[in-house]
């Protein structure tokens, strides 16, 4: 049997924790290895425990999610292993979900999620996969879509996209999988993942996530289309 995943719990709230804790603890392939009670105290966890996935609340004292999550991508380097970044949230319309997401967490999970759906989500985190929802993400950036300073660089744009990769940056904005892709475009998955490689590497984000952020805010796709 291959390693328990292993994750970090960080939000102020003991019960919480205590929650998340006792949900996570009943399957086999997943290990909760510590706890921080605030933002700041994150890193020295992350460094000491080396999760796989730190699920994070977003609204903590002294740092809250957000500077903790940039953190952490800030530091990536300094890490044996980076973990991903899961967001937890009370609200599906917080502004600080689109600020989290921006700063390089993986995806975000509401508070009220059933069981299962929070462990499906870990388990998916961990495998590498971003978790946010296309019509959600299209709504966060729309909120902020009047926020780009006139003269500000278009990511895309200056990016140096080829029409291939283009096309497959639309097909990410939407919400499709690597296999999914690869059928619309009559390609082979993994000639997929190069092109996806080859857009973070252009785009200069780290996951998915930061890819499909970077395509809405530049105008590249709007939302409603």
């Amino acid at each position: 049997m291959s390693e328990p995943i292993r994750i970090l719990l960080a939000d102020d709230e003991p019960l919480i924790r205590s929650g998340l804790a006792a949900i996570l603890s009943l399957e086999e392939d997943l290990a909760v290895v510590g706890e921080a009670g605030d933002g700041a105290e994150v890193w020295t966890q992350v460094r000491k425990l080396e999760p796989d996935v730190v699920m994070m609340d977003v609204r903590m004292p002294r740092m809250d999610g957000i500077e903790a999550t940039a953190q952490l991508v800030a530091n990536t380097g300094r890490l044996n292993r980076a973990p991903r970044i899961l967001i937890l949230t009370t609200f599906e319309s917080d502004d600080y979900v689109y600020d989290a997401l921006k700063a390089g967490a993986d995806g975000f999970l509401l508070k009220r999620a059933r069981p299962d759906e929070l462990v499906r989500t870990v388990r998916a985190v961990a495998a590498g996969e971003s978790i946010v929802f296309p019509a959600k993400l299209r709504e966060l950036v729309a909120d902020r879509q009047d926020s780009r300073q006139p003269g500000q660089p278009d990511l895309v744009a200056t990016a140096g996209l080829s029409s291939r990769e283009s096309e497959v940056l639309q097909h990410l904005a939407h919400g499709r999988n690597n296999q999914e892709i690869a059928q619309q475009m009559f390609l082979g998955v993994e000639t997929v993942k190069s092109h996806i490689g080859s857009i973070l590497a252009k785009l200069g984000v780290r996951d998915r996530t930061q890819a499909v952020i970077a395509a809405y805010e530049s105008g590249f796709i709007r939302p409603g289309k």
